[in-house]
């Protein structure tokens, strides 16, 4: 197995390999954890048995950026939206549409493995989609919410090209 945790969260176990990274801004060891996981989650076969735990700051521990946005770009957008005012249901939005393990990619990356997915919610609400940006769940979001947020805090003309790219283009259908 394979956990990602925030730094000084870590205990010595046999059989599980453990990850620090940053949280609430996201490092360069939770973009390595989350390839990782992802990998480990490719090799599950539909006799495995995959077992999850997500809680809340998965969404800055797992944070695995689609070519061409970078992990300071990433880490960019995610300030400007937590300086702004944005609520965690609006940035959670916006960053599941700037990954490749949130909403729903991990599941999706299990293929037909049984999946066990125990969560843990820090989110008013407890939408499961929202929790460290479900990435076991299905997402109720779409690119067009993640544009309108941006644009409602202003910021479309703030983010990097490659973000503000990538939101148009899952907008258009790209």
């Amino acid at each position: 197995g394979l956990i990602c945790v925030k730094y000084g969260y870590t205990d010595t176990l046999r059989l599980i390999k453990i990850i620090e990274a940053a949280h609430p801004v996201p490092d360069s060891n939770g973009v390595s954890g989350a390839k990782q996981i992802l990998e480990l989650l490719k090799s599950a076969t539909d006799d495995d048995l995959v077992i999850s735990l997500i809680s809340g700051g998965g969404s800055a521990l797992l944070p695995l950026p689609p070519e061409p946005i970078s992990l300071e770009e990433k880490r960019e957008t995610t300030s400007l939206l937590l300086k702004c005012g944005a609520g965690i249901h609006e940035v959670n939005t916006v960053r599941k549409h700037l990954s490749l393990v949130k909403g729903g990619n991990m599941a999706r990356a299990a293929g037909g493995a049984t999946v066990i997915n125990l969560m843990i919610s820090d989110v008013v609400g407890d939408n499961m989609d929202v929790i460290a940006s479900g990435p076991f769940v299905p997402d109720r979001s779409t690119f067009r919410d993640a544009l309108e947020i941006v644009e409602r805090y202003g910021l479309m003309d703030r983010v990097p090209a490659s973000v503000s790219g990538r939101i148009r283009s899952g907008v258009r259908g790209d």
